[in-house]
């Protein structure tokens, strides 16, 4: 189907041509320059022509429009966006991916200022996922082709600001699809375990089955995965989702989530030898060490589009309970004393969440398989704090 749209404005006229071939596009070309030079001996002043080509955007499309991702050669490297970058994940992310695609490929972008060490540690720049104009100007002029999507507000503050995590978690990521099928790119939206209500089977959670979470962070995921698959099968979109366990880390504070607790008890253990969760000491929640989360994430941005069964994956490391690794770190840290003062709001939460991810679609698929387990990330935490605190003690 041929298409030429004149559209006459105040300062210039706009050519939008699509579907065409060379001919065609030859003679439209000789129709609009007489219709702008007008006519001889009408007397009509010729018009000035600013003509560019227009690229579509998912607001815009019609109903035979298809999108499709970028294809890179095995010697080309994808160049990279990852929104949010100054949370628990984007920092590593984007060490991971700048070690194998180079330094100047990765762009870390958030609304907050970055650090020292993170802004000299390669390209920074401010990005807000509600200004639809600022990202989209961002991805033309850096040539992105991978595009990471971490802005997220997370379940316990998303709880108390329900407006604001609406506005971000739905909203921003409306922002995102629109501007990735519109330049084809590849798109990474993490997924969580909050994605799963008190109706889900919880042990295991397997990829396909009943999810009516009860926050808006899980309501919000949830709309993620189905709005991703959405613009997969409607448009082609490249879209890629992994649905994290709980994420422990050393080298980042907790972010107001229902399993920080298992963050912030190695924070307290080094410092005073005390700990007060906010859970029961029996519950049990998937979690995942931070290295293995990355490399998933890595690797299944990586994996052949057509080894991939489904366009959102569970994955999974290990699942414990506060007393379990409580009595794990005691085999290190013996004198640690841990007390329970329970948060009723993240106590429901995390009663709604699964208690184990079922994640062999994702080992059969793609390969994944993880590397630590609860002993050696008790001790990966410890050997990190440890030294933390001994290059602190010489400064």
């Amino acid at each position: 189907m041929i298409r030429f749209t004149l559209r006459v404005t105040e300062f210039s006229t706009i050519v939008c041509i699509s579907g065409t071939s060379m001919p065609v596009l030859r003679t439209l070309g000789k129709v609009a320059k007489q219709a702008f030079m007008g006519t001889p001996g009408c007397g009509c002043q010729p018009l000035t022509v600013a003509v560019r080509s227009i690229s579509f955007s998912p607001r815009q499309v019609t109903s035979d429009a298809s999108f499709h991702s970028v294809s890179f050669s095995e010697t080309d490297h994808p160049k990279v966006l990852i929104t949010g970058g100054l949370g628990q994940l984007g920092v590593g992310l984007a060490k991971l991916l700048r070690m194998r695609f180079g330094k100047n490929n990765v762009i870390l972008s958030d609304i907050r200022k970055p650090p020292n060490n993170v802004f000299h540690s390669g390209p920074f720049i401010y990005s807000d996922i509600l200004d639809y104009k600022n990202l989209r100007e961002i991805v033309v002029n850096n040539r992105i082709t991978w595009l990471v999507h971490y802005s997220a507000l997370l379940s316990a503050v998303g709880e108390a600001n329900v407006a604001l995590a609406r506005s971000v978690n739905i909203t921003g990521l409306h922002n995102i699809l629109d501007i990735a099928a519109e330049h084809g790119l590849r798109l990474f939206v993490p997924s969580t375990i909050g994605a799963f209500g008190p109706t889900s089977p919880r042990n295991p959670t397997p990829d396909l089955c009943v999810q009516r979470p009860r926050t808006i962070y899980g309501v919000s995921k949830v709309h993620a995965e189905l709005m991703g698959e959405y613009y997969h099968h409607r448009y082609g979109l490249d879209f890629r989702c992994l649905r994290y366990p709980g994420i422990i880390s050393a080298d980042s504070t907790p972010g107001g989530g229902t399993t920080d607790y298992a963050v912030q008890i190695f924070h307290d253990a080094i410092k005073t030898g005390k700990f007060e969760c906010n859970l029961r000491p029996d519950t049990r929640l998937p979690m995942m060490y931070i290295d293995d989360c990355l490399r998933a994430t890595l690797e299944v941005m990586e994996a052949p589009a057509d080894t991939l069964s489904m366009r959102t994956y569970n994955i999974n490391a290990m699942s414990f309970t506060p007393e379990e690794l409580t009595q794990e770190l005691q085999k290190q840290m013996p004198e640690l004393e841990v007390t329970y003062e329970i948060d009723p709001v993240r106590q429901v939460i995390a009663d709604s969440w699964p208690m184990n991810f079922d994640d062999s679609n994702a080992r059969k698929d793609w390969g994944w398989k993880h590397d630590y387990d609860l002993p050696e990330l008790v001790q990966t935490m410890i050997n990190y704090f440890r030294e933390e605190t001994r290059m602190a003690r010489v400064n």
